[in-house]
């Protein structure tokens, strides 16, 4: 059991252990679960560029992309998120390092500064070894911590609103680091950027799965995320009609593309999302949401890497 708990403090999950390690601490904070999304969806941006090659730079570049996308600004989002969000952590998750006590508010607000302007300084570095007339990827980090603030700072808050902060989220974990690794290796588009942002809505709906576990601590602060506004079992449907409904929409603007064995694959990854949703997500979202997280979006994520392989080949990669 030991080794389970400190394995989640490790990852930033619930139920973690109360360890005192100060570094084990700041990486809590940072939910090391957390970076997997973003650090996918690099390796799709570069999959969609159609540019990316396997070279030594190349793959140096992709880790340091995803180094950015993921320890350096999901860390300063989840840093910040903390920050803010300590006297509905006192409610719902009262092991998490700040409300526990386990850091200073001092050593909280160093970690921010340390990985925003770490994250910033790679950015830039990478926009010059890309060579970028204007330093893309330096926009897209200084972008993203901006979202970031926005969605747990006062006065404006987003998380506060259940669409449009769970749509926040969802863009930052699908096509921000789509766009990264994009314009990293090639050109990066207006209709790309338009098509991540629909994917993103799929991305709303797993961001819905997230709120399940903070509804006493949301509702008592009052905050409208979706399963307080609309309960938690119709809130579980919108989840999945968004997840699934996007998805479907993807699947046909491919077959549209003319990539069909990809919109095929792409439906076929659906199915079993479906099913998993049967089991834990619609049944009882409250207590089956890990499960069905760890169930289904294995096959979420991999519908994300078949559509970026596919985009790659088609007209949009020049457009």
């Amino acid at each position: 059991m030991g080794q389970t708990t400190d394995a989640r403090q490790l990852l930033g999950m619930k139920e973690a252990s109360r360890g005192r390690n100060v570094w084990v601490i700041r990486l809590q904070l940072m939910k090391p679960i957390t970076w997997i999304p973003l650090i996918w969806g690099v390796l799709c941006g570069a999959a969609a560029s159609g540019n990316f090659q396997w070279r030594w730079d190349n793959l140096v570049a992709v880790l340091l992309c995803m180094a950015l996308s993921g320890p350096l600004m999901a860390g300063f989002t989840q840093t910040i998120n903390d920050f803010y969000d300590r006297d509905i952590d006192a409610i719902n998750e009262p092991y998490r390092p700040i409300p526990s006590g386990a850091i200073s508010l001092i050593q909280v607000r160093v970690q921010v500064i340390v990985l925003l302007v770490g994250g910033l300084a790679l950015a830039w570095g990478l926009d010059r070894w890309a060579e970028h007339a204007t330093p893309t990827l330096f926009f897209l980090a200084l972008g993203g911590s901006l979202v970031s603030i926005c969605y747990s700072a006062p006065p404006i808050k987003l998380k506060q609103n259940g669409w449009l902060g769970n749509y926040a989220l969802g863009a930052s974990y699908i096509a921000l680091p789509w766009w990264a690794g994009q314009a990293l290796f090639g050109h990066l588009g207006w209709p790309i950027i338009g098509l991540t942002l629909v994917y993103s809505l799929a991305g709303l709906g797993i961001a819905v799965v997230n709120d399940f576990k903070s509804i006493a601590g949301d509702r008592q602060l009052g905050l409208q995320s979706l399963p307080v506004l609309l309960g938690p079992q119709t809130a579980s449907w919108v989840s999945a009609a968004l997840m699934d409904g996007f998805q479907l929409l993807i699947a046909v603007v491919l077959m549209a593309l003319g990539q069909h064995l990809a919109g095929a694959v792409l439906v076929l990854l659906i199915i079993p999302q479906m099913v998993f949703q049967d089991i834990w997500l619609l049944r009882d979202p409250l207590r089956f949401d890990v499960q069905y997280q760890a169930s289904a979006q294995p096959f979420l994520v991999l519908g994300m890497l078949v559509s970026a392989v596919a985009l790659g080949h088609s007209t949009l990669a020049l457009a």
